[in-house]
C-alpha cells in the first residue's frame, strides 16, 4: 500500500510538472508578474537596467506564492525582456499625439486611419491595436529608470532589437547589483549572432531555438491581430469590458479571466448577445469548465 501511494504521488508530481511546462503566459499571469516587479522596484531591488539577484529571488518566490507556478527564473526573465520590448513599443507609440492609452480599459485609442498609417511603418504595434496593454502603468514604473547604469546616462530610446553598447553590459554583478544573466538573455533574443559571439560560446542551440520560438510567436500574433481587425466591429473588446464593468458581483479572479476570454471572437459575440442578467452566470460557467 505504501509503495502504491508513493507511486501515485510521483505520478502526480510528474503530471504537475508537465502541466506547468504546457502553461502559457496569459494577461492575468503577466499582470501578477508586473505587480510583483513593481513591488521590488519600490523596495529598491532594481538598479539601472536590471533587478539584483536578490530582487529576482524575491520575484520568483512571490510569483510562485501568488500563482502556484514554480517556473524557473530564466522563464520569468524572458518574460521581463519581452515586457521591456513591449514598453519600448508602447512608449514610441504614445509619443504620437494621435494615440491615447486608457488606463481603465488598458486599450490604446486612435482613428482607424492613424492606426493604419502607424502600423505600416511599425508592424510590432499591430497586436497593441487589438489587445492594448492593461499593465502599461506598471511597466512605466519598472522601466522608467532603465536608461541609467551606475549613475551615467544610457541610450533610453534604443529600439528593441538593437545591440546593447559595451557600457550597458558593464554593470556590476554583485549580490545587490544587476543580474548579468539577464543581459545574456537580452542579447540572445534581441541581437543578431556574430562570428565573435559564436566563437566565444555557443549555448548548444538554445539561443537559436529561443529566437525561432519568439519569431514564430510574433508571426502568430500578427496573423491573429489581422484576423481580429477583420471581424465584426459590433462585438469589440472595449464593448465587452464596458459591459463587464456594469455587472454586479464580479470578483477579481473572474474579471481578469474574462479579459483573456474576450480575446476569442465567438466568446465576445455570445457575451454581448446574452441578456444582462445571464452574462455573469455564463462567464462563471465558461471559466470554470474544462480547458
Amino acid at each position: 500500500m505504501a509503495g502504491r501511494n508513493a507511486r501515485s504521488k510521483t505520478q502526480l508530481t510528474v503530471q504537475q510538472r508537465e502541466s506547468q511546462c504546457r502553461a502559457k503566459w496569459t494577461t492575468s499571469l503577466t499582470m501578477i508578474m508586473v505587480d510583483v516587479m513593481v513591488d521590488e522596484v519600490h523596495k529598491g531591488h532594481k538598479q539601472s537596467k536590471s533587478f539584483s539577484k536578490k530582487g529576482w529571488k524575491c520575484i520568483c518566490n512571490e510569483f510562485h506564492k501568488r500563482t502556484g507556478l514554480t517556473w524557473e527564473r530564466e522563464r520569468l526573465k524572458y518574460r521581463y525582456v519581452a515586457l521591456r520590448k513591449l514598453f519600448a513599443t508602447m512608449k514610441l507609440l504614445l509619443d504620437h499625439t494621435d494615440f491615447t492609452w486608457d488606463e481603465i480599459t488598458g486599450l490604446v485609442t486612435a482613428t482607424d486611419e492613424a492606426w493604419d498609417r502607424y502600423i505600416k511603418d511599425h508592424p510590432d504595434a499591430e497586436t497593441i491595436r487589438s489587445t492594448g496593454c492593461p499593465f502599461y502603468k506598471g511597466l512605466t514604473v519598472i522601466f522608467a529608470d532603465s536608461g541609467t547604469c551606475n549613475g551615467s546616462t544610457m541610450h533610453k530610446d534604443r529600439l528593441p532589437g538593437s545591440t546593447p553598447s559595451q557600457e550597458e553590459l558593464s554593470c556590476s554583478d554583485s549580490e545587490e547589483g544587476p543580474d548579468s544573466n539577464e543581459q545574456e538573455i537580452l542579447q540572445s533574443v534581441s541581437s543578431p549572432p556574430t562570428d565573435t559571439c559564436r566563437k566565444r560560446g555557443r549555448r548548444k542551440g538554445v539561443d537559436g531555438a529561443i529566437a525561432r520560438a519568439i519569431s514564430e510567436m510574433a508571426a502568430a500574433s500578427r496573423l491573429r491581430a489581422s484576423a481580429i481587425t477583420k471581424c465584426n466591429d459590433n462585438f469589440t473588446i472595449t464593448d465587452c469590458i464596458r459591459a463587464l464593468d456594469e455587472l454586479e458581483g464580479v470578483n477579481d479572479q473572474v474579471y481578469y479571466a474574462a479579459l483573456d476570454l474576450f480575446n476569442n471572437d465567438a466568446a465576445r459575440e455570445i457575451f454581448l448577445s446574452l441578456k444582462v442578467g445571464k452574462r455573469l452566470t455564463w462567464l462563471i460557467g465558461k471559466l470554470s469548465g474544462p480547458p
